[in-house]
């Protein structure tokens, strides 16, 4: 090979590795990646951006600090994970009476201040991004609030200011079907994207310092969020199409628009989202789980009762216990390829417990957030990328958004 050819060889060789990100490596030994996930968790701020207990605080009366707790939230469970923020879900269900949506969500909502005044040694209310610093300072957890889906405002712009109030810091703009303000990922085109209201909705949520949450969205509604929103918006609980081709989950050029927008895709754990073994496997059971629900649900209301959480989620896992479930380190591999396409700043933890049924194994719970930690420093995360995912780029949206709700509410 001539000179000048070995030279447009290496040229070519290195535009290639410039154009394909790098990948986290494994070189670290095991004790070096036990030392930085230890130093890690030492200082860090881990926050989950979405867990659905407040249903059974409201519903089943469950005492978060309950030291034999059947959920995968519970004090003890938080502070054995070294948790420092949890985002509870304000989640109604679509199929919710409409004219009770509103009051559903107080109820829930509620609950969850409820059980922050009785644990008020251990938690605390967060509105900001200085608040959750300063409870870890504390050594408290910081408890924060988000509502999973537009249909809980019914169709009312007004509803957001008094979710705000309450302490709210996003609203996921959809939930599994189409709402007054945009289309879900769950159901048939009826905007084509945002509708009219939703895109006043961003501009409100903007204006009260709420972030835009955009799981659950359909592909155009979560570009028309990117559009219209002044500020970063954020993903609770996602994860990677390219891993598992779930509707729900986002794709490349989605995560790479997330991050030059300045948001944040927080990885959610739920088996369906995270293989499509698992995913692919659950589907041929659906309509028996439906059924079986269904018919729970039915003998409940005869006894004058309602099926709970946990009764739900029973009759699904005595069906569904034998699929194949993904591990601790599926969680990782979409840890690592979001890295990969969006760039460390751009991605965090959204569990989505107690909002589902399985969880991955090794990831059962809230407690086991150490077991991740070690594995993404066993994968060459240093201490500075796992601050990052854990909740430092959280923080860093909250203040961005923080930031252009003081400027937007400056001018008249």
């Amino acid at each position: 090979m001539s000179r000048q050819s070995h030279g447009h060889a290496l040229a070519c060789a290195l535009l290639a590795l410039c154009a394909v990100p790098a990948q986290p490596s494994y070189a670290q030994s095991p004790a070096n990646a036990g030392q930085i996930a230890a130093r890690t968790l030492s200082h860090a701020i881990i926050i989950d951006t979405h867990a659905d207990t407040p249903q059974a605080l409201l519903d089943a009366n469950y005492d978060l600090a309950s030291p034999d707790s059947p959920y995968m939230i519970s004090i003890p469970k938080m502070r054995t994970g070294h948790m420092g923020a949890e985002f509870f879900s304000i989640w109604v269900d679509v199929a919710w009476p409409q004219q009770d949506l509103i009051h559903r969500a107080l109820d829930l909502i509620d609950a969850t201040d409820q059980q922050v005044a009785k644990h008020s040694d251990v938690l605390g209310l967060a509105g900001t991004a200085d608040d959750i610093e300063r409870l870890h300072r504390e050594g408290k957890i910081a408890i924060l609030m988000g509502v999973e889906g537009g249909h809980e405002i019914e169709g009312d712009l007004r509803t957001l200011d008094i979710y705000y109030r309450l302490g709210v810091r996003y609203m996921t703009m959809t939930h599994t079907k189409d709402d007054e303000l945009g289309d879900s990922s769950g159901d048939k085109p009826r905007w084509n994207g945002l509708s009219p209201l939703g895109r006043e909705a961003v501009a409100r949520m903007n204006r009260l310092g709420m972030m835009i949450d955009i799981s659950h969205v359909s592909d155009g509604t979560f570009y028309d969020a990117i559009a219209a929103s002044r500020a970063p918006v954020i993903a609770s609980h996602s994860s990677c199409r390219a891993l598992c081709n779930a509707p729900r989950n986002m794709t490349d050029d989605m995560i790479r628009a997330l991050a030059k927008n300045g948001g944040v895709m927080d990885i959610n754990y739920y088996p369906g989202f995270l293989s499509d073994a698992f995913r692919e496997a659950n589907a041929k059971l659906e309509k028996q789980v439906e059924a079986e629900t269904a018919a729970a649900r039915a003998q409940a209301e005869k006894q004058g009762k309602r099926l709970t959480y946990l009764d739900e989620v029973e009759v699904e896992r005595r069906i569904t216990k034998d699929l194949p479930m993904p591990s601790l380190k599926d969680v990782a591999d979409h840890i690592d390829h979001a890295v990969n396409v969006a760039g460390i700043d751009h991605v965090g933890l959204g569990s989505d417990f107690d909002g589902i049924d399985w969880a991955p194994r090794g990831l059962e719970d809230a407690s086991k957030l150490p077991d991740l930690v070690n594995e993404l420093a066993r994968r060459g995360y240093s201490e500075q990328d796992l601050d990052k995912i854990l909740g430092g780029n959280v923080l860093r949206v909250m203040r961005q958004v923080e930031r252009v709700s003081r400027e937007m509410q400056s001018k008249p």
